[in-house]
């Protein structure tokens, strides 16, 4: 029998499915308090690092709400069952807070070669980079870029220099003519580079995940590639099947 795909899925997102799932079946309802993150920890045998990754990922998109000094609450149901939580699809709800991100740079890129083959653009023909660093209590948690072909960022924004007043998929649907249609993802390890290092604070030998994944409309164009890069500590693999 072949395994289900979301048994693969990094074990941050398999700890925000189950929250959800507990959630939208009244375990814990609006309003009450969660596991702790030790609590947590001990359920799914992971570490901290991990658990936060996936109270992150909940916060900012509004479901629980982090009290310091008393924990963390449901503050609304999960979004609907057709918005798992993958990577790509987060990083552009995600709003630019002080508190959720730290820009690092907006501007003009040539684009590397798998980034210009992805937009369909000539090697280091010239794109915009959004690049900014997502953080949970002043901890990096994920690196992301956002590049894009330079009329698509005109159209919808996205080349503004200081935050972004709403997400970037927000910003996408508003300003192309198209309607955004898929996401279309591949994940890889490394090992991370001398700036990812520097920003995310890693050890040096420290590995590193990295999503990339295509925006696509109906078009079939790709309007925006975004890679996001996690360090290797908050993931992990698992499954579980019959032998």
């Amino acid at each position: 029998m072949m395994p289900d795909d979301a048994s693969y899925a990094p074990k941050y997102v398999q700890i925000i499915e189950t929250l959800r799932r507990r959630i939208a079946d009244g375990t814990y309802a609006v309003g009450e308090l969660l596991p702790s993150e030790a609590k947590l920890l001990k359920e799914f045998g992971t570490s901290r690092p991990t658990v936060v990754r996936a109270l992150n990922e909940m916060a900012l998109r509004g479901e629980i709400e982090r009290e310091h000094g008393r924990g963390t609450f449901v503050k609304a149901p999960p979004a609907s069952a057709s918005e798992h939580s993958r990577s790509g699809l987060s990083v552009l709800d995600r709003h630019e807070t002080e508190a959720a991100v730290q820009l690092v740079s907006v501007g003009r890129r040539a684009a590397p070669g798998g980034i210009a083959t992805l937009l369909g653009l000539a090697e280091s023909a010239p794109v915009l980079l959004r690049r900014l660093v997502g953080t949970y209590d002043s901890t990096p948690s994920d690196l992301v870029s956002l590049w894009v072909p330079l009329d698509v960022a005109q159209s919808t924004g996205l080349e503004q220099e200081g935050p972004l007043a709403v997400s970037a998929r927000q910003l996408l649907a508003a300003g192309l003519s198209a309607r955004l249609v898929r996401i279309d993802e591949r994940i890889a390890a490394r090992r991370a580079t001398s700036e990812e290092r520097k920003l995310l604070k890693l050890g040096a030998n420290e590995p590193v995940l990295v999503v990339v994944g295509s925006v696509l409309d109906a078009a079939q164009r790709t309007v925006l590639v975004v890679e996001v890069v996690l360090p290797g500590s908050m993931h992990e693999l698992s499954d579980s099947y019959p032998i």
